[in-house]
């Protein structure tokens, strides 16, 4: 089977779907890998590097035709897979909500897809999870972009002309990524507290040395959401949750905010309000600006000030460390795609019965098939 390697085209987007490590697993399990020509400029491969690892480097047009498999990060337009023949399988994060008129393109064009982000969250698939290990990185990148913008020191420095305070950060959301900026921050040297609305996390954070902010009198969510995220909450347990944030935030320098629902806009964690009450320097981080943003105010790919407090909106923060998040996405584009690979018949070979083919399946055979985007 040939591979296509496509170059992404959305502004912004420096990763790629392919690297020269996982092309050689591909090329060692038997299939041929076309790779469109400056794919890995963004994350820093080179053409060579492609070349060297087995794969043919061309323009777009040689790389798509006679492909059956289409890897790319985001998906791409329905205009930029022309040559491409029908019954490919494209394999992406395909942004199937909020791109759902470029789900209707591709089954229209013909071609089978595979959405990375609808891949159920099971023991089976955690090497294929890409939210994991874009949004691990994600809050990594987050902490030092408050950082950045922080116009005092992370930890607290007993120096001959006095004492510097160490910053108090504050997580709101505590899946992957809050969880990883709860470390990072740790590791920073900051005084660090959490909070979700998952009665589950308590332990987690407490067992990464955070201090744990949960509302006490409202019951929550008690375990996980649908897929590990949250859910909505009833009006009672969030007016309880905004008075104890507004209590707390008031004295936080820095917040990261990470809180996310599939499929809807995020939810809002932070009034106007509440900023005005955070001291002139503070810095809010809000990793859920592009789906609405957590944080009123908050803009998509910009840094805003609001009562004298930067709010942190870069757009694709995982593509902010492109190398990195583009070794991890490869390596779970990979692993998806090897463990239904025919050695014998050295082709790619998905069961309809498999839950994980029926999790990220978007469009098969001229229709749209995923149960999730039904109605």
């Amino acid at each position: 089977m040939k591979i296509a390697v496509l170059k992404e085209s959305e502004a912004g987007e420096r990763r790629v779907a392919a690297t020269p490590e996982t092309v050689k697993k591909f090329v060692g399990l038997g299939a041929s890998v076309a790779v469109e020509s400056g794919a890995g400029d963004g994350a820093s491969i080179a053409d060579a590097d492609y070349v060297t690892a087995g794969a043919v480097v061309g323009p777009r047009g040689e790389v798509l035709k006679d492909a059956e498999i289409i890897l790319a990060v985001q998906g791409p337009d329905p205009d930029a897979l022309k040559g491409a023949k029908s019954g490919a399988i494209l394999v992406g994060a395909l942004n199937p909500f909020g791109k759902r008129e470029r789900v209707d393109a591709y089954a229209a064009a013909g071609f089978e897809t595979l959405a990375m982000e609808f891949l159920p969250r099971i023991t089976r698939a955690q090497s294929m999870d890409m939210l994991s290990s874009q949004a691990n990185l994600a809050g990594y990148k987050a902490v030092l972009d408050a950082a950045a913008e922080y116009g005092r020191a992370f930890p607290m420095m007993m120096t001959a002309a006095g004492t510097v305070s160490a910053a108090k950060v504050f997580v709101m959301g505590v899946g992957v990524a809050g969880l990883q900026a709860i470390a990072t921050a740790r590791r920073l040297g900051a005084q660090v507290s959490a909070t979700d609305v998952r009665a589950a996390t308590r332990e987690q954070i407490q067992s990464l040395g955070a201090k744990a902010i949960f509302v006490e009198s409202v019951a929550g969510i008690e375990g996980e959401g649908t897929g590990g995220y949250a859910s909505e909450l009833s009006d009672e347990y969030k007016a309880a949750q905004a008075e104890l944030v507004s209590n707390h935030i008031a004295k936080q320098d820095i917040v990261i905010t990470t809180a996310l629902i599939p499929g809807r806009p995020a939810p809002r964690l932070i009034s106007d309000a509440q900023i005005a009450t955070m001291r002139p320097g503070s810095v809010i981080v809000d990793l859920a600006v592009e789906q609405g943003g957590n944080v009123e105010g908050a803009v998509a790919g910009e840094i805003v000030e609001k009562h004298g407090v930067k709010i942190v909106g870069h757009k694709n923060v995982p593509s902010r460390l492109a190398s990195d998040t583009s070794a991890l996405y490869a390596r779970n584009l990979f692993n998806l795609l090897s463990a239904f690979w025919d050695a014998e018949a050295k082709a790619l070979k998905l069961p309809d019965e498999d839950e994980i083919v029926q999790g990220a399946r978007l469009t098969r055979g001229g229709k749209v098939v995923s149960e999730r985007l039904q109605g």
